[in-house]
């Protein structure tokens, strides 16, 4: 697999002389079609955008950054994290890097996902159709999700604990992977072994979700759910409910958490003035070891939280 440069990370390092050492402490970044993506292989290659030091856009390389538990205290969970930005962008660092710091500290293999944007006006297959978002970037999660199904034993990961975090955006393509029928390809348009791997995570966290995906088609297959929104966003609460609704009506577990004068893009609680939102992730937290999903099905009991 071949493996691609995160120089977008080196320049969130203000530090004086701190270049270095950034470029050799990158996490690992592997595209997901090291050939070229499906429909898009002529712009494979091409330069990613990099605005703020933050927001990325002009993905046409859907790619996987890892950011691997420590062994120490790691119990076999993982989680691709999927960002937001209205389709247009991802927001890579608050809705995806510091996601996987945070979960890489529970003992959770995190893998950030880009995919591509089919709201970014430059985004534009070998066709010149613009992506689509039920299309192209729900494909990218899938194929991210078999990605990290195939190499489950190199990460130290239980293929059948891998789950899907998505916000707002991202939360989107959540729902359409997890809670909805994958759409039917001819057998003729498989590329290669990963297509063998299931899709479908084995649990999903839906941090404000768009609307589309809900509701649902196959709510019945859906895999537990943890929602969590603000109860004033006037976009992504409604969803939330919604789903959750149909979740438990066809008895799949789910826990829903609504803030209170809370609105959307609220991140892991930093942008907010309320201190019950800054613990979101404690109940997520919470929620992960209440379903066992922060267990070594081994029994293999931790050796200690790393040092900072």
């Amino acid at each position: 697999m071949r493996r691609i440069a995160a120089a977008a990370f080196c320049t969130l390092l203000v530090l004086p002389g701190a270049g270095a050492l950034a470029q050799q402490d990158a996490p690992p970044v592997f595209q997901l079609w090291p050939d070229g993506t499906p429909g898009s292989a002529k712009r494979h290659g091409e330069a990613e955008k990099l605005a703020d030091g933050a927001y990325v856009s002009n993905v046409h390389d859907p790619s996987l950054t890892v950011m691997r538990a420590d062994p120490r205290h790691a119990n076999g969970a993982a989680v691709i994290v999927v960002p937001g930005g209205g389709h247009r962008m991802l927001v890579f660092q608050n809705e995806g890097m510091l996601a996987a710091q945070h979960l890489k500290r529970l003992g959770v293999s995190a893998f950030v996902l880009k995919y591509r944007l089919a709201r970014d006006p430059q985004s534009r297959s070998d066709a010149g159709a613009g992506y689509s978002i039920e299309g192209d970037a729900a494909a990218d999660l899938r194929r991210a999700v078999r990605w990290v199904r195939a190499h489950a034993a190199a990460y130290g990961v239980d293929p059948q604990r891998i789950g899907v975090m998505g916000f707002s955006a991202g939360g989107e393509l959540v729902t359409l992977v997890a809670d909805n029928p994958e759409p039917a390809a001819p057998a003729s348009s498989r590329r290669d072994a990963l297509d063998g791997q299931s899709g479908r995570p084995d649990f999903q966290v839906l941090v404000y979700p768009g609307p589309l995906g809900v509701p649902a088609k196959a709510i019945r297959e859906a895999p537990p759910a943890f929602l969590v929104a603000g109860s004033r966003d006037a976009c992504c609460m409604a969803p939330a409910l919604d789903l959750y609704r149909q979740l438990t009506a066809a008895g799949v577990s789910a826990e829903l958490h609504l803030y209170a004068d809370t609105g959307h893009a609220f991140n892991l609680g930093q942008r907010g003035e309320r201190v019950s939102l800054q613990h979101w992730p404690d109940r997520l937290a919470d929620w992960l070891s209440d379903g066992g999903w922060l267990t070594a099905r081994n029994g293999r009991k931790p050796e200690g939280v790393p040092a900072p």
